[in-house]
This record gives structure tokens, sequence and C-alpha cells, in this order.
């Protein structure tokens, strides 16, 4: 099967309602999440209604990135009710498919981000998943606040808005965890992102202290940002 949509708009449109009236059995959906086209992807992503085993996580994990935005969409709404359901979440065990729920993490598409920080917070309670997770997840903020933080004047707009949208979302899931993670890693990050330019990376920062997380570095922060000159940072 073809990777990409039919030949014309008039014969997606056709396939995808042909899709959509007809039944296709749990096996079906499965081979169309593995090789199928665009729409094929897309629509069985949503008829998706349960979960067998492991592989059937895996192989609907698998296309929660590199894939189109359509297709990933409607595979992190799926993947954050099935997640929900401790039935199903033992399924989306594995280092491979936390790794895949990192990535999606950044996702351009902020309804993804979104439908992953469900994800996370469905797991939040798993210590497998915080073993793998959080480190990693810590890492890549790190990373990104250094970067935002030594953007200067010869820095194209497109790229800080980029990896700035990116460390954004880390935070939020960050404030997900953050009762789970090491003080010291979370003042690391915190310390960092407290002094990004773009006031809705501060906001976060101030969220995220809205938890009763209490030492002498965290306090001063909380103090700086509850005079920050923008609104929305000093509301917390």
């Amino acid at each position: 099967m073809e990777t990409n949509y039919y030949e014309n708009l008039e014969e997606n449109f056709t396939q995808a309602m042909k899709l959509f009236e007809t039944e296709q059995t749990h096996e079906e959906l499965l081979e169309y999440l593995k090789s199928g086209n665009i729409t094929q992807r897309q629509i069985s992503a949503i008829k998706f209604e349960k979960i067998s085993n492991s592989q059937d996580a895996d192989i609907l994990t698998d296309n929660l990135t590199g894939q189109d935005g359509k297709i990933r969409e409607a595979v992190s709404v799926k993947i954050a009710d099935f997640t929900a359901n401790i039935e199903y979440r033992d399924f989306f065990k594995s280092e491979q498919n936390y790794q895949k729920f990192l990535d999606a993490l950044t996702d351009i598409n902020g309804n993804i981000c979104r439908n992953i920080l469900k994800v996370i917070d469905n797991f939040v309670q798993e210590d497998d998943f915080r073993c793998f997770f959080i480190p990693r997840l810590l890492e890549l903020s790190n990373d990104l606040a250094d970067k935002v933080l030594s953007f200067g004047n010869q820095d194209g707009k497109y790229k800080v808005n980029k990896d700035s949208f990116k460390l954004y979302w880390c935070l939020e899931a960050i404030y997900v965890l953050a009762q789970k993670i090491e003080l010291e890693e979370l003042t690391k990050i915190l310390k960092k992102a407290k002094s990004v330019q773009d006031y809705t990376i501060r906001e976060k920062v101030a969220k995220i202290l809205t938890f009763e997380i209490s030492s002498t570095e965290l306090d001063k922060i909380r103090a700086e940002l509850k005079n920050d000159d923008n609104y929305y940072v000093k509301r917390y």
C-alpha cells in the first residue's frame, strides 16, 4: 500500500467515506496502520477500539511520529484514551514507546502535545515510566533552555520560536511530573527557564512553583517571578 494520499481529492474523499461506512476487522485496521496510506492510517486510528496485546500498542505508537499530521493527531487521541484505562496501559509499557511519547511531546502540532500530556499523566504513577522518561525529559529541557538562552540577534526568529515552543511543552510535562522529580534537578531547569525572554516560558516556571516544593533557590525564583513585568507570570 502507498504511504501518501490517493491520486486526487475526489478519489481520496470517496475512499475515505468507504472506509468510514464499512466494517473492518481488528486485523484489517492493524494492517492499514502498518502499511496504509495517509487516509487509511488516519481513519484506522479513529476506528481502532481495542488493544489486544503489546504488538497492537506498538503498531499504534509507531504512527505517533514520522507520519502526516492527520495520522499523528488521530493516534495521539487514541493513545491518550487507551492509556487512561489500566487494562490497556500495560500494553504500552516499553522504552520504545516511552521514547515515542517524548518525541511526540514537542510535535509541531499543539493538539498532539496536549494529548501526550494526558498520556504522561496516565503514566505518572508507573515507576518504570518515570525512571526512563524523567531523565530524558530533563536532558531535553536543559538542552532547549541552553539554546534559547544563547540566541543572539543573528539568530532567526523562527529558530527562536521553534525551540521556545518545544521548551514550553517540556515544561508542561515537568509540571505534570514535578512532584516526582528530584529537587536538585528541578531547580536546575527552573533556574534556566526563569530567565528566558519569552514570557510563556517564565509563566510555566511560575506554574510549576505553585506546588509546595521549597528550597532557598526556589523561593528566590518565586519572589523574582512575583515581581515579573508580565501579568501572566506574576499572577501565580
